[in-house]
């Protein structure tokens, strides 16, 4: 009898112990999903998430060319001057901004905001083919440009600032890095996956009314409603950039083409988009950019961009031209007429 009865409570304080185990498993599951739940999507949730009536990515955007591994950087013998190269293309504004450690040059920016990922991004405008394709003779200037050249243009337009010297210790940083990530980049081939996506034209002219509200939707809550992103608490540079007022690009940048912004947003926008996973569809990306670039920024002397007007993108807003289209036209379109003018 006495044995039956140990038995029974054995089974029972086994029973309550197993109750007792999953009750803290669930409690602990509901804890981190009550306030870890966003970093620990399910794939269906992800899946979810990122769902929009975009088009499927097809062929053109397979087996992009991958940057070289940071470890390899670390064999070099450079690999301090490397180093500091990819802290300034990540962090520009706080060594050379409105604030900046080193100087005092350039806005609110960092390169690495059209750069994604300190120039590594497939199809985030990266740096995998600069040492490929330069020095060049660029129409924008009408003049041979070096890697060098190169970099200053993006400091003097995007980053609104001054150029720097070739000796400079940042500017040989910066071009060390850039030309140290498109070393196994052949000569002259444009590698796959560095460029700004060609994104497909419209049939009618972007929309910076409707941009406003896929922006309100899908952008300010980084970039804020008015545009002016946030603030680090270093004061030196933003974690998330101004797309618009004195601390963003100028008017000179090549953001500000239509085209150009559209496509980089197409495959990187809002934060988590990717060229595999984008957000938008081509509408909205044109639409954006329309919003985005009819808002107040700082203004670039232009005088001497273009020596040949022929030479001139469809989408540069500022003439002369050498065709017949109005500077609202080369701005918002619709593009084709434009396009199909100079194939004739």
């Amino acid at each position: 009898m006495k044995e039956k009865l140990l038995n029974r409570i054995v089974w029972y304080l086994g029973l309550i112990r197993i109750l007792i185990i999953f009750t803290l498993f669930l409690a602990s599951a509901a804890f981190v999903n009550f306030f870890f739940g966003e970093y620990f999507e399910s794939p269906k949730q992800a899946e979810k998430i990122a769902t929009t009536p975009v088009k499927v990515i097809d062929e053109e955007f397979s087996d992009p060319v991958l940057a070289p591994s940071d470890e390899l950087m670390l064999a070099e013998p450079n690999k301090d001057q490397l180093l500091y190269g990819k802290e300034l293309i990540t962090n520009t504004s706080f060594y050379l901004g409105f604030n900046g450690k080193v100087m005092k040059n350039t806005n609110g920016q960092n390169c690495q905001n059209c750069h994604l990922k300190a120039g590594t991004q497939p199809f985030g405008n990266n740096f995998l083919g600069v040492t490929a394709m330069y020095p060049q003779i660029r129409k924008r200037s009408g003049k041979m440009t070096d890697i060098v050249g190169r970099v200053n243009g993006c400091l003097q337009r995007s980053l609104n600032g001054k150029p720097l010297d070739a000796d400079n210790p940042e500017m040989a940083a910066m071009v060390a890095y850039i030309t140290w990530l498109g070393k196994d980049s052949p000569k002259g081939i444009q590698p796959k996956g560095t460029k700004v996506y060609s994104i497909k034209l419209l049939d009618r002219a972007a929309d910076p009314q409707n941009g406003e509200i896929v922006y309100r939707e899908k952008c300010q809550s980084c970039h804020q409603q008015d545009g002016q992103g946030v603030l680090a608490e270093n004061g030196r540079t933003y974690t998330y950039p101004p797309l618009w007022g004195k601390h963003s690009y100028n008017d000179g940048a090549g953001l500000y083409r239509m085209s150009k912004f559209a496509g980089f947003v197409r495959l990187n926008m809002p934060f988590g988009a990717t060229y595999e996973r984008p957000m938008l569809t081509d509408e909205e990306a044109w639409d954006i950019a329309a919003f985005v670039n009819s808002q107040e920024r700082p203004v670039k002397e232009k005088a001497n961009d273009w020596p040949n007007i022929a030479d001139k993108p469809y989408d540069h807003p500022f003439g002369p031209f050498a065709d017949p289209y109005p500077e609202s036209q080369h701005k918002y379109g619709p593009f084709k007429p434009i396009k199909d003018f100079y194939k004739n």
